[in-house]
């Protein structure tokens, strides 16, 4: 038997996923699939508004799914939201993703979490699972 905790409930996550992302990235569409401590697991569709002319997911798409899955990895660690800032988001793109892949997934672990600062990473991974962005990221508790 599975249990939860406040701060790994997948409802209670997808009400914050609801709640605090701007509505462009709400646009996402951004399903919740996993949580756990420090880690969170979001499936990204791959839908015509987020695909370039080159036919393939964009990535500023890749970068928004990227800094609202450390959030929700990071409110995981706080027991819900609270006010955060992003301090810094470097991102590489290793392949590109499709417009036909149907979804990317996307999975953000917390790597330190201090007092007023957290540090995490975030893979993006292609259906075939490979990895396809990978990025770093701090963000400044308030």
């Amino acid at each position: 038997m599975t249990t939860t905790t406040p701060a790994t409930d997948l409802d209670a996550l997808r009400g914050i996923l609801g709640s605090v992302v701007a509505p462009w990235v709400a646009e996402l569409d951004l399903q919740l699939q996993q949580a756990r401590l420090g880690e969170v697991v979001l499936a990204l569709p791959v839908t015509p508004k987020h695909v370039h002319g080159g036919g393939v997911l964009c990535g500023q798409s890749m970068m928004a799914a990227a800094d609202t899955a450390m959030i929700l990895a990071v409110c995981t660690h706080l027991g819900g939201f609270q006010p955060m800032t992003t301090v810094q988001l470097q991102t590489s793109f290793l392949r590109p993703i499709p417009g036909t892949a149907g979804t990317a997934k996307v999975v953000a672990r917390v790597l330190r979490m201090g007092r007023k600062l957290a540090f995490g990473e975030i893979e993006i991974l292609d259906p075939r699972g490979e990895l396809a962005a990978h990025a770093t990221t701090t963000y400044a508790l308030v």
